[in-house]
């Protein structure tokens, strides 16, 4: 009953409500809207896996999950399942539903890695065979087709023919007795066909009279001469509905001996319905999944924390903005008493929590920052507002007992049976009981104590809490009552809290302040509007200095914790910046780093065709040089030739700058090596070197590492050097002489493969001086083609060509050695 009470006093309906306009069955309303609360925290985790899997694949799919086609058709199962005929529209919801969830069984086999929902449909049967039929003989409009059965086609061609007939037959009636009609058209009243006759003249057109008009000037007149053939359509008309029921019948009692398997196929689609729903719920919600702790080990951590409900009214009705809250208690507290003005948030924080746990607790991401930690609690359980009644002559005071009565009742039964449990093993095994493990109950109180004797109140509300504290695992219970905030500092298993309230405003912010006891704020209101001062002052006096004094160091604990915040934010905001900026230096380093490889590659290509194009004339000019009996006019001609193209190719050298520059102490120099600009501290000593600084930092350069703002090269020192016996000049350099074929350069590859090749040919051109002549033959064209191959890419090769005509032409390739 508490648990029940607890969920009508929290206002549980309204989120369900809520979430059952994010499902998109009719199924899956239903069920969130009757959404029970697990009994396991196994479950819990199972709920929680679901949503997380179908919220992963929402990302995923550009449209989301699609539950078009699939329908309530349970209360059709159980009449196919008694033998009864189902409608035509009844049939084709279940074809349309046994397609729907065959298409959302092959969105998740797409996606194996989402083991949970695999698991969910793996076992599923659609039944195919059965949809086809469904849609063979029942139409879109639910109406049973003309292909369902031969004797059914049969029967609307006669039914076809016979109005045909009739039609013809009223069409000749309305031109011959046209001035007897009231309108010449062909109507129908009870199945029958009929014309409008005008009452007067009912007597030209002998008949059977089945309707009139309001006015009774109009007749509808079934003429004599087509009796007959309206006998004939009504017969016709009853064996076409005899045949449809048939159908109808067959196609029910096929339905019927698979309506297990249908059963489970709604119950699959409806739990996952159910799960797209609370991932829809949550995204909407900007919530996150909660992570289930141990509770006396870790922390519950709820920060920034939002009541579900304030949310759904501030976006769908216009509501106030929602101040969260943040919840981080220790594992050894185990009471917190929330103090503070009226209308401050005290109400709104125990809903919010209670909220929290019950969202996790079905599957629900929990709107709060993350992480989002909490245990999984086995019952929450709460005295939330006035249960005041004058049928039962129930006092405020009154009712607020009863209920925590039963709260009390509730945590008793968990205690008691998990004290049994641990008898009964004691019996079992003969050995003493473990320690009972604590009850996980949370337990919410408002106004605590409330409607009574202040002292007497007091009292009771501090035996309750410290009962609650040996009993349950949590309990947050708001109150006035200053001795309660005194509990804190006599055990360390309480926690005192407060909402914040604007002095200056006269109106609370909805903050919750931890550590905090809430202090009195009746006299400073009272003095704000307007109550006479000495009316105050006396107050104060009755009250005591202590108290004052109390209510001061909580205003600097308040105004400390203020503090402490702002420079918090600031901090925030600075490492947020720090981010910032570090983002955009690493973007422009990327920038700036792509920029250089694609300059770098640009150069390398124009290299590239450089070399290329000095390569084809050094090769021109040695092919003309190996034309006839080479001569050394002809080998210096073409050794210019070459020295020509160097100089065109190959870039001169820059002039090094002129080394006339002399740091002094004062003057300003730059350290290309460190991109720096330092300030000359001493003069250079005898090995060049001096001491300088830039910013805070002192270090020793040399002069080499070292130029002036404006370029200029520093002077190194001029040391004497001993005078050393001059060496020997090297010989005059040899005239370059042309090449010459002989056996030694010379490698013959005809016959071998290309593999072997290579390997002839790498030792070949490791011994080789300046160009080795290949011979490879004609053939195929495979072993010249793998040599140039190999000879293109080898490093040591600057090119080849083919060797002269003369020489064995195409068959011969000459290589030639880098030197």
């Amino acid at each position: 009953m508490i648990q029940s009470e607890t969920l009508e006093l929290l206002e549980w309906s309204r989120l369900c409500q809520h979430l059952s306009t994010f499902a998109a069955t009719k199924l899956g309303a239903i069920a969130a809207r009757n959404i029970a609360i697990p009994d396991s925290q196994i479950e819990s985790e199972y709920l929680l896996a679901q949503t997380k899997e179908v919220y992963e694949l929402e990302n995923r799919l550009d449209n989301g999950i699609s539950f078009e086609g699939i329908q309530d058709f349970g209360d059709s199962l159980e009449r196919a399942e008694l033998k009864g005929i189902l409608a035509g529209d009844e049939l084709l919801a279940i074809a349309t539903t046994l397609a729907g969830i065959r298409n959302l069984r092959r969105l998740i086999d797409n996606h194996p890695d989402l083991e949970i929902l695999n698991e969910l449909v793996a076992d599923l049967r659609t039944y195919p065979e059965l949809e086809q039929e469904i849609h063979r003989c029942i139409d879109e409009r639910g109406q049973v087709t003309d292909r369902a059965s031969e004797k059914l086609g049969n029967i609307r061609n006669s039914l076809r023919q016979s109005r045909s007939q009739i039609t013809r037959k009223l069409q000749n009636i309305i031109q011959v007795k046209a001035n007897a009609l009231q309108e010449t058209i062909i109507t129908q009243r009870s199945d029958r066909f009929v014309i409008p006759v005008k009452a007067p003249q009912k007597d030209a057109i002998p008949g059977i009279v089945h309707d009139t008009s309001t006015s009774g000037a109009t007749l509808y007149v079934e003429p004599n001469s087509i009796v007959p053939m309206g006998n004939q359509l009504r017969q016709l008309l009853r064996r076409e509905q005899v045949e449809e029921e048939a159908i109808r019948r067959n196609l029910s009692e096929q339905v019927a001996e698979v309506k297990l398997d249908l059963e489970k196929l709604l119950a699959v689609a409806t739990t996952l319905d159910l799960a797209t729903a609370k991932a829809r719920y949550s995204f909407w919600l900007k919530a996150n999944p909660p992570r289930f702790i141990k509770p006396t080990e870790e922390n519950i951590t709820l920060r920034e924390l939002r009541h579900p409900l304030l949310v759904w009214q501030q976006q769908h009705e216009q509501g106030h903005e929602v101040i969260p809250v943040n919840l981080v208690i220790h594992p050894y507290i185990r009471v917190v008493t929330i103090t503070g003005p009226n209308t401050g948030g005290k109400t709104v924080t125990l809903k919010t929590l209670g909220f929290a746990t019950l969202m996790a607790k079905i599957g629900l991401f929990v709107p709060a920052r993350e992480p989002v930690e909490l245990p999984w609690f086995d019952q929450v359980l709460a005295d939330i507002g006035d249960e005041q009644s004058l049928e039962q002559s129930l006092s405020t005071f009154s009712g607020h007992i009863r209920r925590i009565s039963r709260i009390l009742d509730a945590v008793s039964t968990i205690d008691d049976r998990e004290g049994q449990g641990d008898k009964e093993i004691e019996d079992e095994e003969d050995e003493i009981t473990s320690p009972t493990p604590l009850p996980s109950s949370l337990v919410l109180l408002d106004e605590v104590g409330a409607g009574t004797d202040p002292v007497e109140g007091s009292a009771l509300a501090i035996a309750l809490l410290r009962y609650l504290a040996d009993n349950s695992m949590l309990t947050i219970a708001t109150t006035h009552f200053g001795e309660l905030k005194a509990l804190k500092y006599q055990d360390e298993r309480f926690e005192n809290a407060s909402v914040e309230f604007d002095e200056a405003t006269l109106s609370p912010t909805y903050r919750l302040l931890w550590g905090i006891p809430g202090r009195s704020n009746a006299l400073a209101i009272a003095s704000r509007l307007g109550l006479k001062p000495e009316v105050v002052e006396k107050a104060k006096n009755e009250m005591g200095g202590a108290t004052d004094e109390v209510n001061q160091v909580i205003a600097g604990l308040e105004a400390q914790r203020r503090r402490q915040e702002e420079k918090a934010a600031q901090a925030q905001d600075l490492l947020q910046q720090a981010e910032r900026f570090y983002k955009e230096v690493s973007a422009k380093a990327a920038d700036l780093e792509e920029r250089e490889k694609s300059l770098r590659a640009s150069q390398e290509i124009a290299v590239q065709q450089a070399i290329a194009s000095a390569k084809g004339e050094i090769a021109a000019v040695i092919k003309r040089l190996q034309q006839g009996n080479p001569t050394a006019r002809d080998a210096k001609k073409a050794t210019d030739s070459i020295n020509k193209l160097a100089d065109r190719f190959i870039p001169k050298a820059e002039p090094k700058p002129k080394a006339d520059f002399m740091p002094k102490i004062g003057e300003r120099i730059r350290i290309p090596k460190l991109g720096q600009t330092a300030e000359v501290l001493t003069a250079p000593d005898e090995d060049g070197e001096f001491n300088v600084r830039f910013g805070i930092m002192k270090m020793t350069v040399k002069l080499d590492d070292v130029e002036s703002l404006n370029g200029e090269k520093a002077q190194a020192p001029v040391k004497a050097k001993p005078t050393v016996k001059a060496a020997p000049a090297p010989p005059p350099p040899v005239e370059n002489t042309p090449l010459i074929r002989t056996s030694k350069n010379t490698v013959d590859l005809r016959g071998r493969r290309v593999a072997d090749a290579e390997l002839i040919l790498h030792k070949a051109i490791s011994e080789a001086q300046r160009a080795i002549w290949i011979i490879h033959g004609h053939g195929t064209g495979k072993l010249r083609q793998g040599v140039h191959a190999y000879l293109k890419q080898h490093p040591g090769i600057s090119n080849y060509e083919a060797a002269p005509q003369n020489d064995g032409g195409t068959g011969v390739t000459i290589a030639y050695i880098k030197q």
